[in-house]
């Protein structure tokens, strides 16, 4: 049974969810036998909804790893629509590239190469909806930037604030290294009580928090 929604719930949302088409499938069918940290399709959809009722036109990104939360967000946009999403390791930047053009969002995306915390010095918003999905002892140092670069009525969004129910001392048997799981605890309590934002955790599959800035 899952440890934040049972696994009979999960399943009867997964089956609910037509936004994905074949590309997305392919991807995560690939992201599932490489183990890689990608989002589930029920938070995808959920970020295609956050992006198109907010009607962005600038989306940022942390953690690209192939592309595809980005693929959910990129789908959200106009034509003339950006997508900067950001990932340092090089292979999963080659593999994001190659997806995205796949799904046809090549001219909606640009791939920025580098460490999150410094490259985000480096770009400019405002930006109407922010994911950050990328380092989890990171959430902490990036929070005050993230919400700097949104404009006023923006979203961000976090993914795995609820960490497979670590948060909650001696709910589960741990599984994540102590300080990655502190990090979010700690993120937790900054996000809903910073002065700027206004905060409501969805216990959707790892715990997504959505943020909009006042």
């Amino acid at each position: 049974m899952g440890q934040v929604v049972p696994d009979a719930i999960e399943q009867y949302l997964s089956s609910l969810n037509r936004q994905g088409d074949q590309v997305l499938q392919d991807i995560a069918r690939i992201g599932a036998a490489r183990d890689l940290p990608l989002v589930d399709a029920e938070v995808g959809a959920l970020l295609r909804v956050l992006a198109t009722a907010v009607r962005a036109r600038r989306i940022l990104e942390i953690g690209t790893a192939i592309g595809y939360s980005g693929i959910w967000l990129a789908g959200a946009l106009p034509a003339d629509g950006t997508l900067f999403t950001l990932e340092h390791d090089e292979e999963r930047i080659r593999q994001a590239r190659q997806n995205f053009a796949r799904a046809g969002l090549s001219d909606r995306v640009t791939v920025i190469a580098g460490d999150a915390q410094r490259m985000l010095a480096k770009v400019s918003g405002p930006f109407d909806l922010i994911f950050q999905d990328g380092d989890k002892q990171q959430y902490g140092p990036m929070l005050d930037r993230l919400v700097d670069l949104l404009r006023p009525g923006g979203l961000l969004v976090t993914d795995n604030v609820l960490w497979s129910g670590e948060v909650v001392p001696g709910f589960v048997t741990p599984h994540h290294p102590a300080a990655d799981t502190q990090a979010i605890v700690d993120y937790n309590e900054r996000l809903n009580n910073h002065p700027a934002l206004l905060t409501s955790i969805v216990p959707l599959r790892d715990g997504v928090a959505i943020s909009v800035k006042r």
